[in-house]
């Protein structure tokens, strides 16, 4: 396992977010290193927040791709957790410090070492391994990770309906798991996308009774059909009045602006709305007294850890829970049209890249073309 890896992948060329063919190496492995044939990679919004550099500058050509899926082909001499042929799974950080107290807790993406967990893409490598390298995701062939942050998936999950667990998975699970979510609760989930459809599958399967909030009457028949006990268009306002107070938990995953104080209406006393969107304006008109007087909690939840990962990914194999998604091409014009519609929110829920079908056969094919022409 010593040659670097050739990876083709699809790669954003600049912040206007068009994508290109571009290859680049993956690091020679090391001993605790798996080294993973990708096959499927889910499309986010932090891709395209990322990509097109509304969090600050980046270096591109830049791949992107967190919910990453795919086959072992090999494995380091000091690799315990997965074998060549097993299907495993990366998702939104490739490494952390591993001595911070919560890298030692399990929850590497709250890593408070320095310069925090390392992210799938976009972030600084390691020195003595890539010195001045920029991390490389997964709309890629190829992807080489330490196999502390490899999750084994089951083979009862459909690959690509699994893939985009990685992330949207785990930002729900993490968070509900923390909040005890159970038998008898009632939890709201605020947006219905690739996190809120999650959301209310997972909830459901631990016991909770749940209500979607959304704008879009068009998406009622959808949330029932997912498993919700009650929709309420947030547009109505006798559905609204009707459902304030009425549940324990808020977990809201609108990543456009809105007003987030509004979603506490919904709140029972002593409730608590988890923040996992990542809307760009702060929270605006909060009063502190409107927190106090009724005993309400807003908290903030990032991911969850390597552990709680490998726990969700098992929990949604028990429970047949996969992704609602589009499977497109890997090619830059598939992935261009899919970021447009995922920002325009025309997608039920979740596109996934096809790299195993698509992206090695297109980017060999396109080469020759080129060659000839020159």
């Amino acid at each position: 396992m010593s040659e670097v890896i050739l990876c083709k992948s699809v790669s954003c060329a600049d912040t206007s977010g068009k994508h290109i063919f571009h290859s680049f190496n993956r690091r020679s492995p090391l001993p605790s290193d798996v080294h993973i044939k990708i096959r499927y990679s889910g499309v986010c919004h932090s891709d395209i927040h990322c990509g097109r550099g509304d969090w600050g500058p980046k270096s591109y050509p830049l791949c992107t791709g967190h919910e990453i899926l795919g086959e072992v082909v090999n494995v380091g001499a000091e690799v315990s957790k997965v074998n060549i042929g097993e299907v495993a799974g990366v998702g939104c950080f490739v490494d952390s410090c591993r001595g911070c107290e919560e890298c030692k807790e399990g929850e590497e993406n709250y890593c408070s070492g320095p310069g925090g967990f390392r992210g799938t893409y976009a972030h600084k490598e390691r020195e003595d391994l890539v010195p001045g390298g920029v991390t490389q995701g997964g709309y890629s062939t190829d992807i080489v990770v330490d196999e502390r942050y490899v999750v084994k998936v089951p083979e009862a999950l459909n690959r690509a309906e699994a893939a985009p667990l990685l992330c949207a998975g785990i930002t729900c699970f993490a968070p509900f798991i923390q909040a005890g979510v159970r038998p008898g609760m009632k939890v709201a989930v605020a947006g219905l996308g690739g996190l809120g459809h999650m959301a209310v599958k997972i909830a459901k399967k631990l016991g909770a009774e749940v209500t979607v909030l959304t704008r879009s009457q068009s998406k009622v028949e959808s949330a029932l059909a997912m498993g919700a006990s009650k929709v309420v268009v947030t547009t109505n306002e006798e559905e609204v009045k009707a459902a304030a107070k009425s549940v324990n938990l808020v977990y809201n995953c609108i990543s456009a602006s809105h007003d987030m104080v509004f979603y506490l209406s919904f709140l029972k006393n002593r409730g608590t709305m988890i923040v996992v969107g990542l809307p760009p304006e702060p929270i605006a008109n909060l009063k502190a007294s409107a927190l106090a007087g009724r005993g309400l909690s807003i908290k903030g939840s990032l991911l969850g850890g390597i552990k709680a990962t490998q726990e969700m990914i098992d929990f949604c194999a028990r429970h047949n829970i996969v992704s609602d998604i589009e499977l497109i091409p890997a090619t830059p014009e598939a992935v261009d049209v899919a970021w447009e519609r995922t920002m325009k929110s025309d997608v039920k829920y979740r596109f996934v890249l096809d790299t195993a079908a698509t992206l090695e056969k297109e980017f060999d094919e396109r080469a020759k073309k080129r060659a000839k022409l020159a």
